[in-house]
């Protein structure tokens, strides 16, 4: 048992809610269209919590040496030694095969753009040492997310899962130029790059809450593409209103609220799915 806490806790699983509730928007909508079918939601559910983990994985496989000299991430499990890095390349192959099969489990385009997606969400943990705009590669990561929900669900050409990539891409991309800031000296003393590093902390967090505006902007425009009906708009104002609050924890000046302000991301993707399907329901 506690060997399967240490793995639940190397990958963060509780933070697999951020993307799940956004795949499952995606295959709603395409669902409108499409034959709805319960081992879909089992086959994308596996898919997600799968690719997630061996994203997760991966970033604290490669990144171990900078986690074991940052306090900050000093006690995660690879630094601490209670997981060999034998153990997290294992972990790593073997959430990425259970990917890869259950994309195959879904439809055949969803097993050929497996290994694409697997590609993207890695990337992102070896960005930091290549380009300072780390965190929209993380966005771009998380924006596939609705997309393969609705790719998943067969859904037909059209804006909607765009749309909701657009979304997810800016609010994750948002947050977590707020998570850099906190490391920013520590990435400038040791070579990495980020947006904090290149811009600043003062301008990271007025380009964060802009990505933010544009992320509500979005999922409004979804209304219209989707022919939503009124109420889905005022889960849009509830996720604005999240969103504002989380930006108000925050400012150059005081950095000590950042995770308190990460962790109410955890709502967001709850209630936006929430208030879709009702939506859907009521339309």
């Amino acid at each position: 048992m506690q060997k399967i806490l240490t793995y639940l806790s190397f990958v963060r699983f509780s933070h697999t809610v951020f993307a799940l509730p956004f795949a499952f928007t995606g295959a709603l909508l395409a669902w409108r269209a499409q034959p709805f079918a319960w081992p879909q939601v089992a086959w994308i559910v596996v898919c997600m919590v799968s690719a997630r983990s061996a994203a997760m994985g991966f970033n604290r496989l490669v990144d171990a040496r900078f986690d074991a000299l940052n306090p900050r991430t000093a006690m995660r499990e690879l630094p601490r030694g209670v997981m060999s890095n034998a153990e997290a390349a294992l972990f790593v192959a073997a959430s990425s095969a259970a990917f890869v099969y259950a994309s195959g489990r879904l439809n055949p385009l969803c097993l050929w753009l497996s290994p694409v997606a697997l590609a993207i969400v890695f990337w992102y943990s070896l960005a930091k040492r290549y380009t300072a705009y780390t965190q929209f590669f993380l966005g771009l990561a998380m924006a596939v997310a609705p997309v393969g929900g609705w790719i998943a669900a067969g859904g037909a050409a059209g804006f909607e899962p765009w749309l909701l990539g657009l979304a997810i891409g800016l609010w994750v991309g948002g947050f977590d130029i707020l998570y850099a800031c906190q490391d920013l000296e520590f990435d400038r003393t040791h070579g990495l790059r980020s947006i904090p590093v290149r811009f600043g902390v003062r301008a990271s967090i007025r380009l964060s809450r802009a990505m933010h505006v544009a992320t509500v902007a979005a999922m409004a425009a979804l209304w219209r593409v989707a022919d939503l009906p009124p109420f889905y708009l005022g889960g849009v104002a509830v996720v604005g209103c999240l969103l504002a609050y989380e930006q108000s924890l925050v400012s150059e000046r005081d950095l000590s609220q950042v995770k308190r302000a990460f962790d109410l991301n955890g709502y967001v993707g709850i209630i936006y799915f929430a208030a879709t399907a009702l939506s859907l329901v009521l339309g």
